[in-house]
Formats: structure tokens, C-alpha cells, sequence
């Protein structure tokens, strides 16, 4: 029993010193660094990252001598990660929601200066949208669920975008930068974006952004439906159901799903559907 509680309290301080490292990894730790961070002495953060190293979980640089989580480290857990990419992930809250609201529930994510819908569960009430069905894709800023994901990215990165997408948002013939900008600050306030612009005749939508750990928007949780289904009474009710959702989806993103990066990956997939 002995053994076990002592091995046990070394599993812990291993993790400990990957989570030290985690935090430290663009420039790396010293024993020293890890050690105050960690809370262990030198001695046994020293056998401990040896240890890591022999398991080809962390290595050392030669020349600074500083320690960082090893490429090996990554891949494994981006193939812990396979077993569900964010296309499955999402697909159960979106039938919760499509069952609860009687609405047309989409997933939306970012490609490029693009949104693609990644998936849609069809509600009963016949409706139009910018991306139309799973695959379609439309400029950044144009749509709730465009807007939800563009409001919240990094403001360098934000503003590339609209520096980018404005000439395309303009083709709308309503839409310019300030009324582009003037939204964006909205869902930023608000957490949501939520308005009928007028462009779509009868339509209403509202959306969230599903955030990563680090609070990066990875994808929106968007509701289409007429005009008159989304009244101010009936709001922060479809609100409050896309953000319990987004929160919990958001918790369980992979960070290595290819879905991320390239949308398409997963559309090609015949058994994601």
C-alpha cells in the first residue's frame, strides 16, 4: 500500500511539472522556475524531469539548458483527442437545442476570412440563411453566427479581417464599416450577437460564440427562424440555452481537431453526418 500511495504522489508531481511547463512553454523553465512554481524542492523536480525526458515527454535544450514539453508530448495528446472531432462533439447539444427551441440549429466555423457551416439540425419552420445548408460559407460579418466568431477574435487578427472582408460586406448593399463595426462592439457587450438586419426579409437570428480554454472563439452556436419567433420576451430565453451549451462544448474542444483549421476535413467525412 505503501508503494502505491508513493506512486501515486509521483504521477501527481509529474503533472504537476508538465502543467508548470505548460505555462512557461514559449520560452521554457529553468529547475529553479519549475520547482518555485511547483512547489517541490530542486532535488525532486530534478529526478522528475529526468524522468519526463527519459519518456521523451519533455527535453532539454542543449545550449540554454531550458526544459519545454517535447513534440512527442503534443502528438500524443492530439491522438488522445481523435476519438471525437468538434463536428460529433457539437451534435447532441445542437438536437437538445433544436428540441427545445423548435428552431434551426447551426454550427458555424471559421475558414479563413469564411464561416462554413459544419452542421444543421433542421427545425420545423421553413427559413433562409446566409450559409444555407451544411458546407455553405459566407465572408465574415455577414450573419449572426459570422459576427459571433468575429467579435471575439484577437483585435490584430480582427482587424485584418475587416480589412480584408469590407469591400465583400459591402456587396450586401445595407452593410458598412461602421454598421459592421458598431455590431461587433454590440456582441462584444452583449456576449451574443442577436438582430434582424433586414437583409434576409422575415428572418431573425441569434448567436454565441463557443470559446476554447484560452477564451479563443473556435465556432458559433447560431438559431434561425422568422422574424416573429424571436420577440424580446422570448431572447434571453434562446440566449441563455446557446450559452449552457457553448460552455460545455467549449470545455471539451480538442485543440488539435483538424476541424479547426480545415472545415472541410470533416465535411468530406461521410459517417459525420
Amino acid at each position: 500500500m505503501k508503494n502505491e500511495d508513493s506512486a501515486s504522489s509521483s504521477v501527481q508531481r509529474a503533472f504537476a511539472i508538465i502543467r508548470a511547463l505548460a505555462a512557461t512553454q514559449a520560452r521554457g523553465g529553468r529547475i529553479t522556475h519549475l520547482a518555485k512554481a511547483t512547489g517541490l524542492t530542486q532535488a525532486t523536480t530534478h529526478r522528475l524531469l529526468q524522468s519526463l525526458v527519459a519518456e521523451h515527454i519533455v527535453e532539454q535544450d542543449a545550449s540554454s539548458r531550458l526544459y519545454c514539453l517535447s513534440i512527442d508530448f503534443f502528438a500524443l495528446a492530439a491522438q488522445a483527442g481523435n476519438a471525437m472531432d468538434l463536428r460529433a462533439l457539437c451534435r447532441p447539444s445542437m438536437l437538445r437545442l433544436c428540441a427545445s427551441l423548435g428552431d434551426t440549429i447551426f454550427l458555424l466555423v471559421r475558414s479563413g476570412f469564411d464561416v462554413v457551416c459544419l452542421d444543421r439540425s433542421e427545425g420545423p419552420f421553413p427559413i433562409r440563411s446566409f450559409t444555407g445548408d451544411i458546407g455553405g460559407r459566407v465572408a465574415l460579418g455577414i450573419g449572426q453566427g459570422s459576427l459571433a466568431i468575429l467579435a471575439l477574435l484577437p483585435e490584430a487578427e480582427r482587424e485584418e479581417v475587416i480589412r480584408f472582408n469590407l469591400p465583400r460586406v459591402r456587396e450586401y448593399g445595407v452593410l458598412d464599416e461602421v454598421y459592421l463595426r458598431t455590431e461587433i462592439e454590440r456582441v462584444r457587450q452583449l456576449g451574443y450577437a442577436g438582430r434582424n438586419t433586414g437583409l434576409l426579409e422575415g428572418m431573425a437570428g441569434v448567436a454565441v460564440p463557443v470559446l476554447d480554454r484560452d477564451g479563443r472563439p473556435v465556432a458559433a452556436l447560431s438559431v434561425g427562424t422568422i422574424a416573429s419567433r424571436l420577440s424580446p420576451d422570448r431572447l434571453p430565453t434562446v440566449v441563455e440555452l446557446l450559452q449552457r451549451e457553448a460552455a460545455a462544448i467549449g470545455a471539451r474542444i480538442n485543440p488539435f481537431d483538424a476541424t479547426l483549421r480545415r472545415p472541410s476535413q470533416s465535411l468530406a467525412r461521410p459517417d459525420a453526418t
